[in-house]
């Protein structure tokens, strides 16, 4: 079985995803399960590694916290686009110096940065552990920091470190 489908997760999730997008009928389940199975193929290819999640109850906390920030920081976008507060707002960009070093939690942690409003994740430098991040509204870089090690670094390392 792991043979034929060497991520099954991977494959089920692709063709429930296909479902959902274009209707459930005898083609679009076949080509769902076409999908699934060549993308699942493909992974193997890459060779990715496992992730080794050491703390699993810290997920759901982490998971509040984040959903919590993007819908804060939504109504904070919004504020600015809708009222027009080009003027008074300065972006800018912050130097965060990481530890936080296992690939998997710093690609959740470009999730999360990149998935709330306002933030981007403009680079990581991995011999350094420095992360270059945009902010849209930056009053204070001190705080973005603070954000950053304390709100997510750390949660993550304690989950994947």
């Amino acid at each position: 079985m792991s043979r034929l489908l060497p991520y099954p997760l991977l494959a089920t999730s692709l063709l429930v995803m296909w479902i959902l997008l274009n209707g459930l009928s005898a083609g679009h389940l076949v080509l769902g399960a076409i999908i699934g199975i060549a993308a699942s193929w493909a992974m193997t290819a890459l060779e990715p590694a496992k992730p080794r999640l050491r703390r699993w109850g810290l997920i759901p906390g982490l998971f509040v916290t984040v959903m919590a920030d993007v819908l804060r920081s939504n109504i904070a976008v919004a504020s600015i686009v809708l009222r027009g507060r080009r003027g008074q707002r300065t972006s800018g960009f912050v130097t965060i110096p990481l530890e936080l070093r296992d690939p998997t939690g710093l690609a959740v942690l470009a999730c999360i940065i990149t998935s709330t409003p306002g933030t981007a994740w403009v680079e990581y430098r991995s011999g350094t552990g420095v992360l270059l991040l945009h902010v849209l509204d930056l009053a204070d870089e001190q705080e973005w920091i603070d954000i950053i090690k304390g709100r997510y670094e750390r949660p993550l390392m304690e989950i994947f470190e």
